[in-house]
């Protein structure tokens, strides 16, 4: 009991809400405001000040802050050997994608290599799946972000132009290449902001001077798809994900567009970990 509500405290401190700690945990907020504040009345101390609707951190909390860290590191790290411990032979994996096209084909060669290790994938945006390993919810993270933080260890997996997806019916559809310019007469859809395919579309799209009629941001890649395809508008994706669905085409562009890389990432201090080394051994085997 104790340990999931300084998990509570300490997701609250440095997420600065109960929204975002709720969020992180997978627990609902009602339960996340109920622990910290029975860790608060078990032991008689205020842990953060509450006032216009914001909570910040009192001195007590700030002093439990690093103490807590170290308990719930300490906590990770022994999870972690264990789903670890077996040669090979068994344990869990975790891996957070955001590019399927090169996760599926890791986990394809991983499983043929090591049938018996359980491998389990999250998805999200790039900034979300570093996130994500940061806080030790993943043990790998593919990402199109070019991350220089040094706790991180990062192999590229590969590269991929940008284009143009829209319906098979488009006035555009039996185009070779597509303008950017053409853009300005369209509703493009986008991914949310943290997504690397947005923020290199807005680039290029700024370069060339092109604002579309009208924009709409949809939150998955298969929500997208099926919005192009019931004429909701047109979309930018990197090549490798644009699916086969038979009713969407997609187009190169006539002028050069950004490539959009993608990363597989791991924690420096977990590189020589057995299942990590083994995953990233599969990016060395596919050239």
């Amino acid at each position: 009991m104790l340990v999931n509500q300084l998990k509570a405290f300490f997701a609250v401190a440095r997420l600065g809400s109960i929204t975002g700690a709720a969020r992180q945990l997978g627990l609902s907020q009602p339960t996340v405001t109920t622990q910290v504040r029975a860790l608060e009345e078990q032991y008689g101390v205020e842990l953060f000040h509450r006032g216009g609707g914001r909570l910040t951190l009192s001195e007590a909390g700030r002093r439990l802050m690093p103490q807590v860290d170290a308990l719930l590191q300490q906590e990770l790290d022994i999870e972690f050997a264990l789903r670890n411990s077996a040669e090979l032979q068994g344990g869990t994996l975790r891996l957070g994608a955001t590019a399927p096209y090169y996760t599926l084909t890791l986990v394809q060669r991983f499983k043929v290599r090591h049938p018996r290790v359980e491998l389990s994938v999250s998805a999200g945006n790039s900034r979300q799946m570093v996130d994500a390993l940061l806080a030790y919810q993943v043990d790998l993270a593919t990402s199109s972000h070019l991350e220089d933080d040094p706790r991180l260890h990062r192999v590229a997996l590969g590269a991929d132009p940008l284009v143009l997806l829209l319906p098979r019916g488009h006035a555009l559809a039996r185009a070779t290449a597509v303008p950017p310019a053409a853009l300005g007469a369209e509703t493009l859809l986008m991914r949310e902001r943290g997504s690397m395919t947005r923020a290199l579309t807005e680039q290029a799209l700024e370069a060339a001077g092109v604002r579309p009629r009208a924009q709409m941001e949809i939150a998955s890649r298969e929500a997208l798809r099926e919005a192009v395809v019931r004429g909701l508008g047109v979309s930018i994706f990197a090549a490798h994900e644009t699916g086969r669905d038979p009713e969407l085409v997609a187009l190169p562009f006539e002028a050069p567009m950004p490539m959009v890389r993608e990363y597989l990432y791991c924690l420096r201090e977990r590189q020589g970990a057995r299942l990590i080394e083994a995953m990233l051994g599969c990016v060395e085997a596919g050239g």
